[in-house]
């Protein structure tokens, strides 16, 4: 059996970031061909175009680690209806200079936690329309826009049980979307 390196970007970096412990409890859900690891995007600085040509240590380490995976997962919060500039500036990084887009052709998945009722749902879909500019594969159904319960998680911050069957389906469909792509690549 395969084991598929999972690039985690969660787009907030409050320390109790509610989508953080969702990326983790996420990672934490059965799945045994799948080996997560959450990437930093804190320390990247803003991205300029000026800075191409001499990245920052930290811009080429997130880069790396991007290339290195085999899929990804966006666990984003939602600001103002869209998504955080935090999780923009650490796409636009991964996408340049121009003709070296990290991003191209790996798998993801894109998930959310939020107290609203919607969840993250607009995050969400600007997130999708930004990632299919980059050419990455989106995983489409089912869509998980979760609005923060008590309950969501345990307290060993695994995913509840009021969501743990619908989280669980979700990951079985990300997985054979992870292997879809790897079986082409």
């Amino acid at each position: 059996m395969s084991i598929y390196q999972i690039a985690v970007i969660a787009g907030s970096l409050r320390k109790e970031s509610l989508n953080r412990k969702f990326a983790t409890a996420l990672g934490m859900l059965e799945h045994p061909e799948l080996s997560f690891k959450q990437l930093h995007i804190g320390d990247l600085p803003l991205y300029n175009q000026d800075d191409d040509d001499n990245q920052a240590e930290s811009v080429k380490r997130f880069k790396h680690e991007i290339m290195s995976a085999q899929g990804l997962l966006f666990v984003t919060p939602e600001y103002n209806r869209s998504i955080p500039g935090v999780l923009k500036n650490a796409i636009d990084h991964g996408s340049r200079p121009r003709g070296q887009n990290s991003w191209e052709g790996k798998p993801a998945g894109i998930a959310g936690v939020s107290t609203g009722v919607i969840g993250t749902a607009l995050a969400q879909q600007h997130l999708r329309n930004i990632l299919a500019c980059l050419d990455v594969p989106t995983l489409a159904q089912p869509e998980a826009f979760i609005q923060f319960k008590d309950g969501l998680f345990d307290e060993t911050g695994n995913i509840g049980e009021n969501s743990k069957s619908f989280l669980q389906n979700w990951m079985n469909l990300y997985v054979a979307w992870v292997k879809k792509f790897a079986a082409c690549a």
